[in-house]
């Protein structure tokens, strides 16, 4: 594949949005305790070792081997992955320590208003601060979004949204985040690919020049 798959990105992108956008309104119109509660209920033991392994599809030590893969294999893509990783990382911690310093997770904000009907899952350490946003959700997102541009596959989008939403609904079963926090995320992603997606398109350009 010589070019990026642009088309794919567009409807990956469409959908991530509205997403994220669903998300936040929710979040607004019923309360973000509420949704969150409604999203926590127990599913059950299969439940519980699933998403406690799964989200890690969102952890941001996966940018490691995607890096590398494309330093080694696809250099020509790199201003788009490196700008990807800077971004991403940019946004997530400016929220969690600069807008939102120390928001607290759920467990701590639902404990602090006198209620505690969270599901947690045994073994998987919860968090209780810097919850805004979701740093696995734009993580999982920005992969989902970056390999619509760089698999060669029209509908790679559908598998690849799938896991993407896994990995951000695994953050609120595993009370870990807010839905607000995985909305947030998903539009972190959102934004840091589509910036991305212009710089190497200007390097593209320029190259072009040259």
């Amino acid at each position: 594949m010589t070019t990026l798959n642009t088309n794919a990105y567009k409807t990956a992108s469409t959908l991530s949005i509205v997403s994220g956008t669903l998300l936040l309104l929710f979040s607004y119109l019923g309360g973000k305790d509420e949704l969150f509660l409604l999203l926590n209920g127990d599913l059950g033991k299969i439940a519980d070792y699933f998403f406690a392994a799964f989200t890690y599809a969102g952890d941001g030590i996966l940018w490691v081997p995607v890096g590398l893969y494309f330093i080694f294999y696809k250099r020509r893509w790199l201003p788009l992955v490196l700008s990807a990783i800077l971004f991403s990382t940019l946004f997530v911690q400016v929220g969690k320590k600069i807008i939102y310093p120390n928001e607290a997770r759920p467990t701590a904000a639902i404990e602090a208003a006198g209620t505690n009907p969270i599901h947690t899952v045994k073994g998987v350490t919860v968090h209780t601060s810097n919850s805004f946003p979701s740093g696995h959700t734009t993580t999982a997102f920005s992969l989902f979004l970056l390999g619509t541009l760089v698999i060669p596959y029209r509908y790679f989008w559908i598998p690849g949204i799938v896991m993407a939403i896994l990995a951000g609904y695994s953050r609120v079963y595993l009370a870990q985040h807010f839905p607000l926090d995985v909305g947030a995320g998903i539009f972190c992603a959102a934004i840091s690919i589509w910036i991305s997606l212009k710089i190497q398109l200007y390097v593209d350009s320029r190259k072009k020049l040259a």
